[in-house]
């Protein structure tokens, strides 16, 4: 009687066993197969816009599926968007839950491509048109767009060779020029600017003004059908980013055009806002948010001073208003009760309201005027338990020295949720901001990696061993510079990896995986570095 009792307990706990095991495991693979799928297509190959933002999502816990790096445009590659629409169509797959796509790819190919392509206005409006075929064959698939109001670089040394070649030449003229026609639109020119006006119309070849003009026209066109697509429900969102420009340019004046085109659309559809680097990880922090039904509240923090009302360098409006826009157009609340707020975004700008290039001289660590107060600030809500996002937009295409010596001596480096410092001040706050918002659902060792890449990149190369590195170049054997590295690229990328793990040794020792660091130079040219890192 016993035994049998005994077998027959023993026949319930194994069922019982089987049961829990199999409850498990079922709970396991209904966890893997949450795990959500977004499709992505940034706007060009560099490590910024493509693998880095990549990486910021899948640390938050979703799969990205982007094109081959093959596919996607680059300095001297412009892309082949008839192959990106193919694969687009080939990815988008039933498991997709949202698909963020540069606008710039599918029309031009790429970024740069919108510059220099050669494509006629018909043939850029038909491929435009095939968005709406996408829409119709995937109705389930939330579908964000960014696409871009083509550039006004102020020199033709600052278009980095992505303008056609006439721009190194005329560059400067041109900007002038349409300074000129903007301001002259919105305020009108004294008799010194009307003469100025008419001397450039004469220095500047009219060819390559046409080309140069014809070009923006296919563009302005272009995006005026893509925000009847977000009015028409095409799109669940659109958003329009003014890349490189100026108070008064040919951007800011096709922008402002574009607005009021675009007025009537709630910031819920459609948002135009200055930067364009920034603005996918802008998109696929909404798609996170709004599949997930969750609206971040976040409270923003400027330096002292002009604070807010600074209008940086390679923007045509203040930076309280682009950081505004990027918080709604991430899908969060911006809200004016700090205590109420899930996060703390801190801007640094300078109490003067300028911005410098982080080359500057006077990017030197030492402390200015606004330094300490900001990182008070800074400091009184990590210990006050609050999750700190820092926007370090003092200085643009790298980190403020000063600022990060102080953060690195009272050891808040590792206690914030996200920074970043890198180009255009526009790009450095949304892509804050961003990777902030996403730092809530991702573990502390996914943050703290975040945070390393962003110092490293940011801080330890653009804004001190790039200019080092550069200098050094004339060590080196072969041809090569800056804009063009050729046969020293090997040696420059060597180079720089020793320069920068020596800066992380003396800067970030107690962050391990800084002692591989590796760096290369996709794109052929010393401005943005793909820096890897990891333990030996």
């Amino acid at each position: 009687m016993r035994k049998t009792f005994w077998k027959a307990a023993a026949c319930v706990l194994l069922s019982l066993m089987i049961l829990i095991t199999g409850s498990q495991d079922c709970a396991a693979a209904k966890k893997k197969k949450a795990q959500l799928k977004v499709l992505y297509i940034p706007h060009d190959s560099r490590p910024i816009v493509n693998k880095e933002t990549i990486e910021v999502l899948e640390k938050a816990g979703w799969v990205v599926v982007s094109p081959p790096i093959e596919l996607l445009g680059n300095r001297e590659n412009l892309g082949d968007p008839d192959l990106l629409w193919d694969w687009l169509n080939q990815n988008a797959k039933k498991d997709i839950v949202a698909a963020v796509i540069s606008s710039d790819s599918l029309l031009y190919g790429s970024l740069v491509g919108s510059r220099k392509h050669e494509y006629d206005g018909d043939e850029v409006l038909a491929r435009a048109d095939l968005f709406r075929e996408f829409r119709k064959k995937h109705k389930k698939i939330q579908l964000y767009v960014f696409g871009s109001v083509m550039r006004t670089p102020r020199t033709g040394l600052a278009s980095g060779y992505e303008e056609p070649d006439y721009y190194r030449y005329y560059g400067t003229n041109i900007f002038r020029l349409t300074e000129l026609m903007d301001k002259q639109e919105l305020e009108g020119l004294t008799p010194r600017e009307i003469k100025e006006f008419n001397f450039l119309q004469r220095l500047i070849p009219q060819k390559a003004l046409d080309d140069w003009m014809g070009r923006r026209e296919k563009n302005f066109d272009a995006n005026k059908k893509l925000i009847d697509y977000a009015r028409d429900k095409t799109f669940d969102y659109f958003l329009l980013g003014r890349d490189d420009n100026a108070p008064f340019s040919q951007t800011h004046n096709e922008g402002r055009k574009l607005v009021e085109y675009g007025r009537g659309l709630g910031g819920d559809k459609y948002i135009t806002t200055a930067g364009i680097d920034e603005i996918g990880l802008v998109l696929l922090a909404r798609a996170v948010n709004k599949q997930a039904n969750t609206s971040p509240k976040v409270f923003v923090k400027y330096n002292w001073g002009q604070g807010g009302r600074t209008i940086p360098s390679y923007s045509d409006e203040t930076i309280n208003t682009s950081i505004n826009s990027a918080i709604q157009a991430t899908g969060s609340t911006l809200i004016s009760d700090e205590s109420r707020a899930d996060f703390i975004l801190a801007v640094n700008t300078n109490p003067d309201g300028e911005t410098f290039e982080a080359d500057n001289e006077i990017n030197d660590g030492k402390i200015r005027e606004g330094t300490k107060f900001f990182v008070d600030t800074v400091q009184e809500y990590v210990d006050g338990g609050r999750k700190v996002i820092v926007a370090d937009v003092a200085f643009a295409n790298g980190s403020d020295n000063a600022l990060m010596n102080q953060l690195r001596q009272r050891g808040l480096l590792f206690k914030i949720q996200a920074y970043s410092g890198w180009n255009t001040p526009t790009n450095s706050s949304g892509f804050a901001l961003s990777t902030g918002i996403l730092s809530s659902r991702m573990k502390d060792n996914a943050v703290d990696e975040l945070l390393l890449r962003r110092y490293l990149d940011d801080w330890a190369y653009q804004a001190n061993m790039r200019s080092i590195g550069a200098a050094q170049l004339n060590w080196m054997t072969g041809e090569g510079r800056y804009e063009f590295l050729n046969d020293k690229r090997d040696s420059a990328e060597e180079n720089c990896s020793i320069l920068i793990e020596d800066f992380a040794q003396r800067n970030l020792p107690k962050f391990t995986g800084n002692d591989n660091i590796r760096v290369r130079f996709p794109w052929n040219r010393m401005f943005e570095a793909d820096i890897s890192f990891g333990k030996r």
